[in-house]
Order: C-alpha cells, then sequence, then structure tokens
C-alpha cells in the first residue's frame, strides 16, 4: 500500500481544494447547490481517487484511480 500523503500530486490536489473552497465562499449565495456544489465535488473528487488508488493493492488498480483523477 502506497502512503498516498507522500505523493506530490496529491498534496498539490489538496491545496487545489483549499484554493477552490475559498474561492466560492466569495460566489452568490444562490449559486450553492449549482456551480459551488458541483466545483467543490470536482476539486475533491481528485485526491479521493488517488487515495484509493494508492490503497488498491496492485499497480494496474493504481494506475486505473490515477486516470479517474485525471478525468479519463
Amino acid at each position: 500500500m502506497r502512503k498516498h500523503q507522500e505523493l506530490r500530486v496529491w498534496q498539490q490536489s489538496m491545496d487545489l481544494v483549499e484554493l477552490i473552497y475559498g474561492m466560492t465562499k466569495t460566489f452568490p449565495s444562490d449559486e450553492r447547490y449549482g456551480l459551488i456544489s458541483q466545483m467543490r465535488r470536482c476539486a475533491v473528487s481528485v485526491p479521493s481517487n488517488i487515495a484509493e488508488g494508492a490503497a488498491r493493492g496492485s499497480t494496474l488498480e493504481f494506475i486505473r484511480f490515477l486516470h479517474i483523477a485525471r478525468g479519463h
């Protein structure tokens, strides 16, 4: 099992999550369930998929989750 916290791509994706959450705080409240929600869920999915892939037992599974995180 890989330690996803040590992966630079995971660290950078967590930085992106923080950036998106901070930026969307300034959006109008009527976007709370629209654009804000979509942007936040999208940002969170990247490090989540990297972490899940790192926890898998095989390199092929890890690569598959990296592709998912990348959006392919």
